[in-house]
Parts: C-alpha cells; structure tokens; sequence
C-alpha cells in the first residue's frame, strides 16, 4: 500500500478496526517515510451479479458507480458519507443476497431511490430526475405529489390515534 502523499511504499498500520457491520476492516496507517497518515479500507473481494442495462449490455456490478451517482444527488445536502457508503454496502448485500447470475440494473435504481427518499428528499428528488429520465415537467410534477402524498400519510400515520384517529 502506497502513501497517497508521496507514493512510499512503507508504512505501519496504527489502528485497525471493523465498520460497516464487520464487513470491512478500516486501517490507519501511517508513512514511515513523510509520517502522514492516510485509511485504508480492506474488504472481501465478492462475486457480484452482472448487471443487465436497458439497452441489453452486461456490466460488472462497479460500487464507486453507484457511490458516485450518490454523491451527486447528495451534494450540498445534510447527508453523511458514512450514509451513503452504509447504502452501497446495503445494495451490494442486496445482489449478494438475490443469487442470480443477472440482476437488471433497474432492481439497484429503485433500491437506490428508496434509500434515498428515506434519507432526504430533495436528493430522491434529484437522483429521480436523472434516474426516471423524465421528458416533461408533468412527469416530474407527478413525482413530487407522489412524494408529498406519501410524506402526508406517514404524518398522519405518526400522529396519536394513527390514520384513523
């Protein structure tokens, strides 16, 4: 392992400890050579599902794809980077857990925007936009009463008494 600084191939591990429900192990090391530290993540290397696009293509399954695609629905909003590495980790257990060979890729879109929509909205809103490829502003208009309706019944759902009370 590389120091990310000055590219030293020496280094020593300070602390290591397990995160994301022990599925990953988090190292701090530090340069012997420039004495900055930097973490590493280890991780067991897994078999993925290929991943079946719309238009037909096969792809490996890529996490910093959907990390990615994350950040950017996310940013400037208040969501934590432990929150969105806990939802990658959250979707690849999901395809690990399918057993298919072949997962459309449409099954991580939707998981994506569900986790999302209980995150924060406005970065469902903006991961839909581009996610659901909408071609008018009706369509968008659309989504949004879905998402205020379903924002309405789970008040009312938490206020004393329920929906019916």
């Amino acid at each position: 392992m590389r120091c990310p600084f000055c590219q030293e191939p020496e280094n020593k591990v300070i602390d290591s400890r397990e995160s994301h429900e022990g599925s990953v192990v988090r190292r701090r090391r530090e340069c012997l050579l420039c004495k900055r530290r930097f973490t590493t993540y280890e991780r067991v290397e897994e078999i993925f599902p290929l991943i079946v696009k719309k238009d037909g293509r096969r792809e490996t399954f890529d996490r910093e794809k959907v990390l990615s695609g994350l950040k950017r629905a996310c940013e400037k909003r208040p969501v934590s980077a432990n929150q969105l590495e806990e939802t990658v980790v959250s979707i690849e257990r999901m395809l690990q857990g399918s057993g298919e060979k072949e997962v459309p890729s449409s099954i991580i879109g939707e998981a994506v925007m569900r986790r999302l929509q209980e995150l924060d909205e406005v970065a469902y809103v903006r991961f839909a936009s581009v996610y659901r490829s909408f071609h008018d502003i009706s369509e968008f208009m659309e989504e949004l009463k879905d998402l205020l309706a379903d924002r309405s019944r789970e008040r009312k759902a938490q206020r004393p008494g329920g929906e019916d009370g």
